[in-house]
């Protein structure tokens, strides 16, 4: 996967009235896209998120609503009964399939599926292999940070890490219809680049996604993660909600990640047990204050919390890597091979 932000870009001034009259053009039309009308996520997202995370899952209830999405049923048979399981019967129950999964799994894949939904008409699903990742790498690892801070919101820790760059959504449907008239685009490593974005669309994912989440009336905390997770500090609503995302966020772009790829087989690659750093994350004060994107995002937490912070991170990255591309696997497009049958079968 291209990395996140591997540097910081200046950002260009048009040099010329014409680069002047195209970044308007490309930030009216970006307006024009937010200001039709987004299409509402699912109305299952919240329930579902929320019977996945209680301690004692109801699963029946959690099939139920399942079965509500012709969608979502067909990712989680396809999930069910592709070589990851290995299982020697075809699952045709959603029921069953559920219980296969395991709660941790089908969260995963439900949030995917939902958050998927919005981008599948406008954007390849191939194109977004890599903020997909980064994606679902922020959501697991919000909720492991929530817990050693003892934020009492876990699920909103989850939530609002999937969705933290939903507003690179609309910015990679503008590049797209670019590139089908053969307009001039923004360089590969634009995306979460601020300035880069600011420069070529006149604004950046963090404005966009807090329009967004104003259109999809999310309570402000969320708004706050959306437009801030790169400046903590501007945060106004929920804090430790802003500073789980944002650590987490930064936390990943010191990290290598396995580009996202998919063999001639659809598969993707395999994962190697350790994941080498790219670098360490920088210290102020010496060891004794901890990361300094930890400070800026905890600045009320204690040395030791910190550090209890970066060492969950640490640990955390390499167990839910793993699973990231397990979920990749059951979203990515089928190469070929029979359509799987919606219908349940009685026994």
């Amino acid at each position: 996967m291209t990395q996140y932000l591997h540097h910081v870009a200046q950002p260009a001034s048009p040099s010329s009235a014409l680069e002047a009259e195209w970044l308007e053009r490309r930030k009216k039309r970006l307006m024009s896209i937010l200001s039709k009308g987004l299409p509402t996520l699912p109305s299952y997202l919240l329930d579902l998120n929320a019977l996945l995370s209680t301690a004692t899952v109801d699963l029946r209830k959690v099939a139920k609503v399942i079965r509500t999405d012709p969608s979502l049923s067909a990712q989680v048979l396809r999930l069910c009964n592709s070589a990851l399981f290995g299982l020697r019967c075809r699952v045709l129950s959603i029921g069953q399939a559920v219980v296969l999964l395991g709660t941790e799994r089908l969260r995963t894949l439900v949030l995917t599926c939902a958050v998927m939904q919005f981008a599948g008409k406008h954007v390849p699903v191939k194109s977004l292999l890599g903020f997909w990742q980064h994606s679902f790498l922020t959501a697991l690892l919000c909720e492991h940070v929530a817990r050693v801070v003892d934020y009492p919101e876990k699920e909103q820790a989850y939530l609002a890490g999937l969705l933290h760059d939903i507003g690179q959504l609309p910015l990679w449907m503008l590049v797209m219809e670019e590139q089908s008239r053969h307009k001039e685009l923004p360089p590969e490593d634009w995306p979460d680049n601020i300035p880069v974005e600011r420069s070529y669309f006149g604004m950046d994912h963090g404005k966009v996604g807090r329009w967004m989440a104003v259109a999809w009336n999310f309570m402000p905390s969320f708004m706050d993660v959306f437009e801030n997770h790169h400046d903590p500090s501007h945060g106004q609503h929920d804090p430790y909600l802003l500073g789980i995302v944002s650590s987490v966020d930064q936390f990943l772009k010191t990290q290598f990640v396995p580009e996202v790829a998919v063999d001639a087989d659809n598969e993707l690659p395999e994962i190697p047990q350790a994941m080498p750093h790219v670098e360490e994350p920088l210290l102020v004060g010496g060891a004794s204050e901890g990361p300094t994107f930890l400070v800026h995002c905890f600045p009320n937490l204690s040395p030791a919390g910190r550090e209890l912070v970066l060492a969950t991170l640490q640990a955390e990255y390499i167990q839910v890597l793993p699973l990231v591309q397990l979920g990749m696997a059951a979203v990515i497009p089928d190469a070929g091979g029979e359509p799987i049958s919606l219908q349940e079968r009685k026994p």
